[in-house]
């Protein structure tokens, strides 16, 4: 059996990203989208290009968010420590609880955003 890879909508056509964002935005429901944390690899150089390389993705998720006033949680931030990967690639229980956390307060209002960076854009 012949297996096809598939594309990632980010990297297929340029405004793939900005199209599938659009087909979720629905009139008075929120959306909200997350950039890709950096993961946390033993080895400090490939660490800087991982590191590197994702900053292609998460600029284009940046991009988006801000043409469409989206909100955005900054999982590179939020997945900072190495105890917030079980792997080099995937959260840990502590990295899952304080993804969990943010989404958690940002759906219920319950933690206040005011001292949030904002992005300007004309």
């Amino acid at each position: 059996m012949q297996y096809r890879a598939r594309q990632s909508p980010v990297l297929s056509r340029p405004n793939q990203a900005n199209d599938l964002a659009r087909s979720k935005l629905r009139p008075g429901l929120p959306l909200t989208v997350c950039t890709i944390y950096n993961g946390c690899f033993s080895d400090p150089q490939y660490q800087r290009i991982v590191s590197t390389a994702l900053t292609v993705f998460n600029d284009a998720i940046l991009r988006v968010a801000i043409e469409h006033c989206l909100s955005v949680i900054d999982l590179r931030a939020v997945c900072a420590n190495p105890e917030d990967y079980a792997n080099p690639i995937e959260p840990s229980s502590v990295g899952g609880e304080k993804i969990a956390r943010v989404m958690a307060a940002l759906i219920t209002g319950s933690k206040s955003y005011d001292r949030a960076t904002r992005i300007i854009a004309a």
